[in-house]
């Protein structure tokens, strides 16, 4: 019997799907797309005998039904998921269903859209002295969040932040940042749809986000990017530092 293979489109960019999950489509005689957020451009990758399901309008268990009625009939099945299915994928319910099922699957990783963000604005998200750690989280929305997971808390850490899922509530979300902590001149990015033809990006301050936001009319398909890792100070690094002596480098002296 064959599998199920979930693949990590990527942020958009067609071209940055990589090398296996590319191999996967074009080899796939079943591929199940979330419709909604992956670039239909992926799907020219298919065969021609490829048999092509939107799961926008799908449920869980017609999903899983498609999957196996694939597999049972010996078809390879790819699920192509955005960015990377393991941030906001979902993947965990898909997975205990096919276990239910005794499916095998196999997971090949995609470029998260975090990650585009932070190629399109040519940013680091871990400067260093500034920002060593990245939080990756969302507002509640329909979908809850834990209470201790609030936006207010964890802003307390003045790190670096990436905020899914949220951009239709940019008003609220600035409000819970700065009752964290941040000061209203830190720096924030809106990136609309990373990667793809239509990307916007917008650079400004919590202070004026919000009004810039409204200006632009975005209200969905955005990243929120949060940090000093995004102002003007920075350190450089004890990587490539001459005086600085590691495994693979010795100092090199001055006399």
């Amino acid at each position: 019997m064959t599998k199920v293979h979930f693949v990590g489109a990527g942020p958009g960019d067609p071209e940055l799907i990589t090398f296996k999950g590319y191999q996967l489509l074009q080899a796939a005689d079943i591929v199940i797309y979330a419709g909604s957020l992956v670039n239909p451009e992926l799907l020219s990758y298919c065969s021609k005998d490829c048999k092509i399901l939107n799961s926008a309008s799908m449920n869980l268990t017609e999903i899983i039904d498609e999957m196996e009625q694939g597999v049972r009939a010996n078809k390879e099945v790819v699920r192509l998921q955005t960015g990377d299915f393991s941030i906001y994928g979902s993947i965990r319910e898909q997975i205990e269903e096919l276990k239910k099922r005794s499916i095998d699957f196999t997971c090949t990783p995609g470029v998260s859209s975090f990650l585009g963000a932070a190629s399109s604005l040519g940013v680091e998200y871990t400067v260093p002295e500034i920002s060593q750690s990245v939080i990756i989280t969302r507002m509640a929305g329909r979908t809850p969040v834990p209470e201790k997971e609030s936006l207010r808390s964890f802003a307390q850490h003045q790190t670096s932040m990436v905020i899914f899922l949220s951009i239709q509530g940019i008003g609220q979300v600035v409000e819970e940042l700065v009752a964290g902590g941040y000061q209203l001149t830190t720096p924030v990015a809106v990136i609309y749809k990373a990667t793809w033809p239509e990307e916007k990006k917008i650079v400004s301050t919590l202070e004026n986000i919000t009004e810039k936001i409204a200006e632009a009319d975005i209200t969905k398909t955005a990243l929120i990017m949060v940090g000093e890792f995004l102002g003007d100070e920075f350190n450089y690094s004890k990587l490539y530092d001459a005086n600085f002596k590691h495994e693979y480098r010795n100092v090199i002296s001055n006399e």
